[in-house]
């Protein structure tokens, strides 16, 4: 059987209603008693004793076909058909080895998704030897979690969540799993940083650990001294394949949210407002005329969505949601994706110099849209007597940049390595505004930049317009700092 690859991204999830934790002889949790989690016990014994009945085994398979032939009935290698796992009509079966845990008497299961994603059977090993099948409740693919069900004709035992954000850096966690199919593995360690972005999902935000994590840990626990699960391991980071002490966890509180919908409805519902931002740094909030060091600019706004609807524009800097300052573009993923769809939240933004608030109802992503999207990474901006040679658009410009009939602005046909704007204009750049002005020109950005000239601690902003990989333009907004 092959074992499952080191775990991808994930936002997993699922806990069972409150109620199904207070049913008697099940929980194996006691979030009431104090313990000291900074403190290293002298045997972590008692607790993955307790623990060890509601962690499980998962094992798939699923017939596939074969890739190589299989050998006719008589023939003297007849007998390597049930070696390589092959029948007679030339199929053979793969599987792939994972780690769940219980989290409701009545037999709900937490796993990855890709554990159980091609999977045509689903067996599920308890720490007794006890083996039940089981049944997909939910599944989701772009957070890689699953919720799966096994009947029991007595209840099981099972864990509870701990609330993921009263978690410090250097409290001791314990791992139990099933790594590399050798099931009923404890490993420990402490929790080395939370708030990890992997850059592999819409709202990153992993619980790193150093306890031992290797492939086949995949939907398994991670739990605190209480005895709750304080995350699901999922990822790994290791150049050989096995543990290195980089292994990440999601949030339980995570786990919690998206948990009861795939159990109440068998998929996720994600907000979604509309928008592609890019990060803005401090040198863009100062050119905005904000207050901060941190936020994000809109570079893009879906038709019909909540943010065309609120009358969000292209342009406009966000610096808060609900009062709670946006980091950057993963921050405000991470803050949208905790709002609930259909109720208001707040927008405090800036527009044209002047900061104002804007109530914006929160739609559902459809499936086929991205939440937030980051625009591309690498800044624009604008240069004038130190850099950037340009060009009104003409139908030869058009035609050698590709720039459509309906954009107006003012091509970029060169930037030189010691202007203001190397590194931050491309060759073919549009610009379109300057200060939140429109340019058709290339005397009109000359006289924006003599005007900007005027107040010189203060930075110039530029919006372009430029060509993407695939052939799309997007909206880009830089600074650049203008000194006499």
């Amino acid at each position: 059987m092959n074992r499952t690859a080191a775990a991808a991204l994930a936002l997993i999830a699922a806990l069972a209603p409150v109620a199904l934790a207070q049913q008697a002889g099940g929980s194996l949790s006691r979030p009431g008693t104090p313990v000291d989690a900074k403190s290293a016990p002298q045997s972590f014994s008692v607790l993955a004793k307790r623990l060890m009945p509601a962690v499980v085994n998962i094992s798939t398979s699923q017939v596939v076909a074969s890739r190589l032939p299989t050998f006719p009935e008589g023939s003297p290698a007849e007998r390597f058909n049930d070696y390589f796992g092959r029948n007679d009509d030339g199929f053979q079966r793969e599987g792939s080895l994972g780690s769940g845990f219980v989290i409701s008497a009545d037999g709900y299961i937490i796993t990855n998704n890709h554990v159980i994603e091609k999977a045509d059977t689903i067996e599920v090993i308890f720490s007794d030897g006890r083996t039940l099948d089981a049944k997909i409740v939910g599944r989701d693919r772009d957070g890689d979690i699953a919720v799966l069900k096994v009947s029991s004709k007595s209840p099981l035992p099972f864990v509870e969540l701990a609330d993921s954000d009263k978690a410090e850096v250097g409290d001791w966690v314990i791992a139990i799993g099933n790594p590399l199919g050798f099931g009923g593995s404890v490993s420990a360690g402490i929790i080395s940083a939370t708030g990890r972005d992997l850059n592999t999902g819409r709202s990153d935000n992993f619980i790193q650990t150093d306890a031992a994590i290797n492939q086949g840990n995949s939907g398994g626990p991670l739990f605190n001294l209480n005895g709750q699960v304080i995350g699901v391991n999922t990822a790994i980071i290791s150049q050989s394949g096995g543990s290195i002490g980089l292994g990440f966890s999601v949030p339980s509180n995570t786990v919690k949210r998206i948990s009861q919908q795939l159990i109440k409805e068998g998929r996720v519902h994600r907000p979604w407002l509309g928008v592609n931002v890019q990060d803005a740094d401090e040198s863009l909030i100062k050119a905005y005329k904000a207050k901060g060091t941190s936020g994000t600019i809109i570079t893009r706004i879906t038709d019909d969505s909540p943010a065309a609807k609120a009358k969000l524009e292209v342009g406009d800097l966000i610096l808060s949601i609900d009062g709670r300052s946006v980091a950057g573009v993963r921050e405000m993923t991470r803050m949208l994706s905790e709002k609930p769809i259909g109720k208001p939240v707040t927008l405090s933004i800036v527009r044209d110099g002047r900061q104002r608030d804007v109530a914006v109802t929160l739609g559902e992503l459809p499936e086929e849209k991205e939440a937030v999207t980051a625009a591309p990474t690498e800044a624009v901006g604008l240069s004038n007597d130190l850099g950037a040679d340009m060009v009104a658009l003409d139908d030869d410009v058009r035609r050698r940049f590709g720039v459509p009939r309906d954009m107006s602005g003012v091509a970029v046909t060169g930037v030189s390595t010691r202007g203001r704007a190397y590194g931050k204009l491309r060759r073919g750049d549009v610009i379109v505004e300057v200060n939140f002005q429109s340019v058709g020109a290339v005397s009109d950005v000359l006289k924006r930049l003599e005007t900007a000239m005027q107040s010189p601690n203060q930075p110039i902003l530029i919006r372009v317009k430029r060509r993407g990989d695939t052939g799309g333009w997007f909206d880009q907004f830089v600074s650049v700092e203008i000194k006499k």
